[in-house]
């Protein structure tokens, strides 16, 4: 893996993550176009990609990291929890999905859905505006829709954020909340991933890293602002758009 390899998979990472259109997708569907070999280099360069991502959030949302929002801790932890425990039972069996094919039908199955979403969600006053304001069993749902996002291609931000939608919270507060719920997720994706591969650090190019963690981090921190921006005007509904015809894109070129 290059400089510019590490340029590109890190605006890849920072663009895609928070966003319902799935970044462990693209990442697959990039390494491929790049001819990039999953070894263990590759490994560790993801690691570090996904530790750039978490710092973004840390910061974007740094007054939700005070002690006082222990009650909203709870609630992420509980929203944790069922894609933690499915994840780890079925490991084996989820990375044996990570093909181009399962990636392209998921893109085009989660934009469909996006669009369903949209035609039936009418947005009012009732809807929960504040993601301090989400119920113990409000968090759990949105926890049970994230475990779709084992599945590649599907989007952990986008299982989430449909799922916050579904149970009543506006767009909006259904972005910051799958936001903050990357922290936990992420965090122990990248931690298992870190004691799987710390032994490939000794052979990486550090200065490759350190290239892909500046950019991914700059890119993730701005497309969360970005995001929220566009959701104050937009609905999900280019998204839904964007994912059926780059599912199509994937299953024309490569298959």
């Amino acid at each position: 893996m290059g400089i510019l390899d590490s340029i590109i998979l890190g605006i890849i990472e920072g663009f895609t993550e928070f966003l319902p259109i799935s970044s462990t997708g693209h990442l697959i569907v990039a390494s491929q176009f790049l001819n990039i070999d999953q070894n263990n280099v590759t490994k560790a360069y993801e690691v570090i990609i996904q530790f750039a991502a978490i710092l973004a959030v840390i910061l974007n949302y740094s007054d939700k990291f005070h002690p006082s929002k222990i009650e909203l801790w709870k609630k992420l932890t509980i929203a944790f929890i069922p894609i933690g425990a499915v994840g780890f039972v079925f490991a084996s069996s989820i990375k044996a999905m990570f093909t181009i094919e399962i990636v392209a039908v998921m893109f085009i199955v989660g934009g469909i859905i996006f669009l369903i979403a949209e035609k039936f969600y009418k947005e009012t006053d009732k809807h929960i505006d504040d993601i301090e304001k989400v119920s113990y069993k409000q968090a759990l749902y949105i926890g049970l829709a994230q475990i779709a996002a084992l599945i590649p291609g599907t989007s952990r931000a986008g299982a989430s954020i449909l799922g916050a939608m579904f149970v009543g919270l506006n767009r909006k507060a259904s972005a910051e909340f799958s936001f903050l719920l990357a922290f936990p997720v992420m965090c122990a994706t990248t931690g298992y991933d870190l004691l799987k591969h710390y032994k490939d650090f000794t052979d990486a190019n550090f200065l490759v890293l350190g290239i892909g963690f500046v950019v991914a981090f700059f890119v993730a921190y701005l497309t969360i602002k970005l995001f929220l921006k566009f959701l104050e005007n937009f609905t999900f509904v280019a998204f839904g758009i964007y994912r059926i015809i780059f599912g199509l894109v994937l299953l024309i070129w490569f298959i």
